[in-house]
C-alpha cells in the first residue's frame, strides 16, 4: 500500500472487500476471470480518488465505498476490453485475462462488470452521479475508438493524441473525484475543483505511462517496453521525436508506427533520447501535476487533501 492510501486505509479495505463480494455470479467463468484480473492488484488509484475526494469535501456516510467499487469495476472492464483490442499478453507482470482465458470470455466478463457497476449505481440512487458515470463510459468508448483509428498513423498530431488520452484515461480519474464531491453534497466550486484535479491528474498519469513505455523496465512496469510501438500507437514521445529529430530518425519512427514494428527498437529509443522527447513528455506531465495541485488550494485542510497533493507528486516521480 502506497503512503497516500494511509489517509483512508480502513475504507480502502472495505472497498476491496465489496469488490470481491460483488464479483459473485452463478456462472463460474465470470467469477474466475473477474477474480483473476482483480487479484492482479495495481495501485487502485481511481477508487482511492473517490474516497479522498468525498472525505475532503466532508462526506460522512458510507455510499462512497460502493461508488469507489463502481469506479474500479468500470476501470477493470476497460482493461479487459483494451487487452483484447490491443492483443496484449502481459499486464501487471502476468498474462492478461485474454491470454489466459481467451478473447471472447474476456470481452463478455468486461460487459458483466459494466452492468454490475450500473446495478450498484441504481442502489446509490443519485441521478447526477448516474449522469456523470454514464457520460464517462460513453466518452471512454469514444477515446478507445479514436485511439484505434490513430493506430498506425504517424501523422497523428499532439492535439489529437492529447484528446485521446483525455477521453481514454483522464475522464475516469475526473469522474472519480467529481462524483466523490457530488456525493458529499459540496458546493459547485468544490465540485469543479475536484473535477479538474481528477482531469489533470489523469492526464499526468497517462503522459508518464507513455514516457515509461520507452524508459522503464519490464519488471517494474509489468508490461513489455515498447508495447505501444508494437501496437502502432503514436504517443507523445514518438510524435515529438519525429518533429525534432533528423529526417532519418523521423522516417525510422514513421515506418515503425505504420508497420507496428519493434525490430529497430534500440535505434528508436536512441532517437527518443537524443531529441529530448522523454523530457518534453515529462514536462507536459509536470504542467498537469501543478495544475492538479492548484485545484486543491482553498479547500479545507485535511489528511485526505494532503494525500491528494502527495498523489499528484507521485504521478510525476513514479517508475511503475
Amino acid at each position: 500500500m502506497l503512503p497516500f492510501h494511509e489517509a483512508v486505509k480502513p475504507q480502502f479495505q472495505q472497498v476491496n472487500d465489496l469488490i470481491v463480494s460483488q464479483l459473485h455470479s452463478d456462472v463460474g467463468l465470470v467469477e474466475n476471470i473477474g477474480q483473476y484480473i482483480i487479484d492482479a492488484g495495481g495501485k487502485r488509484l481511481r477508487p482511492l480518488l473517490v474516497l479522498l475526494s468525498a472525505n475532503s469535501c466532508g462526506y460522512r456516510g458510507d455510499q462512497h465505498i460502493a461508488l469507489a467499487a463502481i469506479i474500479e469495476f468500470i476501470h477493470t472492464a476497460t482493461l479487459l476490453h483494451d487487452d483484447v483490442v490491443d492483443t496484449s499478453d502481459l499486464r501487471r507482470g502476468r498474462a492478461t485475462a485474454n491470454a489466459r482465458f481467451g478473447n471472447a470470455p474476456s470481452v463478455l466478463v468486461g460487459d458483466f462488470l459494466y452492468s454490475r457497476a450500473f446495478q450498484m449505481l441504481v442502489d446509490i440512487g443519485d441521478m447526477e452521479i448516474m449522469r456523470i458515470i454514464a457520460d464517462t463510459t460513453n466518452i471512454i468508448s469514444e477515446g478507445e475508438v479514436q485511439q484505434l483509428i490513430n493506430a498506425g498513423d504517424p501523422d497523428t498530431s499532439e492535439d489529437a493524441y492529447s484528446e485521446v488520452i483525455r477521453k481514454k484515461t483522464a475522464q475516469l480519474f475526473e469522474a472519480a473525484t467529481h462524483t466523490g464531491a457530488v456525493l458529499a453534497g459540496s458546493n459547485r466550486s468544490q465540485h469543479e475543483a475536484m473535477r479538474l484535479y481528477g482531469h489533470h491528474l489523469g492526464m499526468a498519469f497517462q503522459l508518464v505511462d507513455d514516457a515509461l513505455d520507452y524508459s522503464g523496465n519490464t519488471d517494474e512496469l509489468g508490461k513489455n517496453v515498447g508495447d505501444d510501438l508494437a501496437e502502432g500507437k503514436p504517443t507523445l514521445p514518438l510524435i515529438y521525436a519525429m518533429q525534432h529529430g533528423t529526417q532519418a530518425q523521423a522516417e525510422l519512427i514513421r515506418g515503425a508506427i505504420t508497420d507496428s514494428g519493434i525490430d529497430q527498437l534500440d535505434a528508436i529509443l536512441e532517437a527518443i533520447h537524443a531529441t529530448g522527447a522523454l523530457n518534453y513528455t515529462l514536462e507536459r506531465a509536470g504542467h498537469h501535476v501543478r495544475a492538479a495541485q492548484a485545484c486543491l488550494e482553498g479547500m479545507p485542510d485535511s489528511a485526505e487533501l494532503r494525500a491528494m497533493s502527495t498523489l499528484a507528486d507521485f504521478a510525476l516521480s513514479r517508475t511503475f
